[in-house]
Formats: structure tokens, C-alpha cells, sequence
């Protein structure tokens, strides 16, 4: 489950990086919500069910801002209403493990993973970094076939909070 940028969002981002840096396609930037793994095809249908039944607090607005690293991983940081997106996330935890899959306990940090190399330069690049405001109006359940994101259902937030 995932938080996708806008495309505006993605471009500041993208025109912040160095030159000749090695990142993951912008196309896949994304803010993970819950990670589950391999789930078999005929789950897909379960999965779903426990999203659509989940809570989501009303629309709101994050943005991406500054830098850190997880080992090789060099990502970007999240700002905005980061309490709703942590209760949004919270939710669909809870729905996914009443549904029976296994989601992530560690305390959520949520980033925008930039690259999965160590790259020099990138986290110097993103440091101070502060990009534009960007309404949260749904979530997005995908799957990474060949190394490419496929969404395959999509929920909205309410109106509201934005």
C-alpha cells in the first residue's frame, strides 16, 4: 500500500538530484504504507477487502523534504500532516493484520526512497530540501512485477483537510 507523488511533486524533486546521479525511476517514487511481501494471486481479492473496509482520515497535504540514509539507501524525507498520514498508515496496519497478513511492526519513518545505491552526492543534494506541497487524496495498492509498480486497486481519502 502506498502514497504515490504527484508528477509535479516527483519533477522538483527529480530537479534537485545531481547530474549524472543513479536513482530509481521517478515513475516508482513512492511512500509506503504497508509492506506485505509475496501474496499469492488468489489473496489479491482479501487484501482489497481489508483496504476498502479500512478508516482513512479526510484528504491532506505532505510534501518532501530533506534527506537521510538507510545504509545504501539514499531517501527523502516526508513533511506536511505527517499525523494523518501516521494514522492512515495505522489503519490500514490494522486492517491488514485483522484480515491475516503480516505487516511491518518496526516504527514507521516515512521517505520517499531516492536511490538504492550509495550515490555520492545525492543526500548533500537533498539536504535543506523542501518541495511543493501536494494534496494526499488516495491510496494505492500495487505490486512490483519485473521490476515495475502495477496498481491494482485504488482508494480514496474523503473530502476535506486539504
Amino acid at each position: 500500500m502506498a502514497v504515490f507523488p504527484p508528477a509535479a511533486a516527483r519533477e522538483d524533486l527529480l530537479g534537485r538530484l545531481p547530474a549524472g546521479a543513479r536513482f530509481a525511476r521517478p515513475s516508482k517514487w513512492h511512500i509506503t504504507l504497508a509492506f506485505l511481501g509475496q501474496v499469492e494471486d488468489f489473496r489479491t481479492a482479501e487484501v482489497a477487502e481489508a483496504l476498502a473496509a479500512a478508516p482513512r482520515p479526510p484528504a491532506f497535504r505532505l510534501r518532501l523534504a530533506g534527506a537521510g540514509r538507510f545504509g545504501a539507501v539514499v531517501w527523502t524525507g516526508v513533511g506536511g500532516d505527517v499525523q494523518a498520514l501516521g494514522e492512515l498508515r495505522e489503519s490500514v496496519r490494522v486492517a491488514l493484520d485483522g484480515a491475516g497478513f503480516t505487516t511491518d511492526t518496526r516504527p514507521f519513518r516515512p521517505h520517499l526512497t531516492v536511490s538504492y545505491r550509495t550515490e555520492r552526492g545525492l543526500s548533500t543534494a537533498l539536504e535543506g530540501y523542501a518541495g511543493p506541497e501536494w494534496p494526499v487524496t488516495g491510496i494505492a495498492l500495487v505490486e512490483s512485477l519485473l521490476g515495475n509498480y502495477h496498481t491494482l486497486h485504488e482508494w480514496p481519502l474523503p473530502p476535506g483537510g486539504q
